[in-house]
């Protein structure tokens, strides 16, 4: 059902408390045959319970209750009757009077002037709503300003929730340590340089002054006593530099204390598994970079 302005801000003076006797039962009424008008004003009475919430309570001063109690006992010395002794009349009983019937009276008209009264009625109750309109949004503004600056001053349900922020800090990654391997014939001919990261075990290795052979292939072992016989770490490919990430199957120390050899096979590495040939370029890994 659609609501007149009138309908709203009766509900609100409702919830307010600022009618008359004739008004609220007027009010109490219609919300127990309309449910929906029940919700409008149960709303205001919301709204304006929130407010109430924000203001504590204040306790009078004394001399105020001094003041009350004196001015009703004036008002009822004032409103007191004045009772006279009765005295005996020497003068004869007057005749009875007959009251005259009074004047028969028609029924009031609608004149301009109760229609000046009933629009004065409705100026004065809209003038109502703006002044609680306006104070409940001082009421939210000096809310929202306290649950900014000082949550705490506010009852338990209004505090807003604590906000949660994370934060992730990125911290750079430490280099781990670096090992080199150089794998020559002898001093003077480095033909291989061999590169190990330490935390990833990947291995890369670049061709420096080795010269690859027709039909053949170049292929990297390692040598541990750790191991019964030679493991073969892949064919060293064409170009300049070939990665591997096949030392991830031995532990740092094979690694760290192994040899590795260069052997000359067949195109595609040796078909056995083992070297068919003896190792032309060797070498054993040292630390350049240590580990932080």
């Amino acid at each position: 059902m659609a609501y007149s302005e009138d309908h709203i801000a009766l509900a609100a003076e409702y919830a307010l408390g600022t009618l008359d006797a004739e008004e609220r039962a007027q009010v109490e009424t219609m919300m127990a045959v309309d449910s929906e008008f029940g919700a409008i004003v149960q709303a205001w009475e919301y709204r304006l319970g929130t407010l109430n919430q924000m203001v504590g309570s204040i306790e009078p001063r004394p001399i105020v209750w001094e003041n009350i109690k004196a001015a009703i006992g004036h008002s009822a010395e004032q409103q007191a009757p004045l009772v006279l002794p009765e005295t005996p009349s020497l003068e004869p009983a007057a005749e009875p009077v007959v009251a005259e019937a009074p004047p028969i009276v028609e029924a009031p008209t609608a004149t301009d002037s109760s229609i000046i009264r009933l629009s004065d009625a409705r100026a004065k109750r809209w003038r109502n709503i703006a002044s609680i309109t306006s104070a409940m949004a001082a009421a939210l503004v000096a809310m929202l300003a306290v649950q900014v600056y000082q949550p705490d001053l506010l009852p338990e349900a209004l505090r807003p929730a604590p906000r949660i922020q994370t934060v992730e800090v990125k911290t750079p990654a430490l280099p781990s340590a670096q090992y080199v391997a150089l794998l020559q014939r002898d001093a003077a001919s480095p033909a291989f340089i061999l590169t190990v990261d330490a935390a990833t075990r990947n291995f890369t290795i670049r061709k420096v002054g080795a010269e690859g052979q027709p039909g053949k292939s170049f292929e990297l072992w390692l040598v541990s006593d750790n191991l019964p016989q030679p493991r073969s770490l892949g064919v060293i490919g064409g170009s300049d530099f070939t990665a591997r990430p096949v030392l991830s199957d031995f532990d740092s120390g094979t690694i760290n204390n192994a040899t590795f050899a260069v052997t000359v096979e067949p195109a595609g590495g040796s078909p056995t598994g083992q070297p068919t040939s003896t190792p032309i370029f060797t070498g054993k890994l040292i630390e350049t970079v240590p580990a932080r």
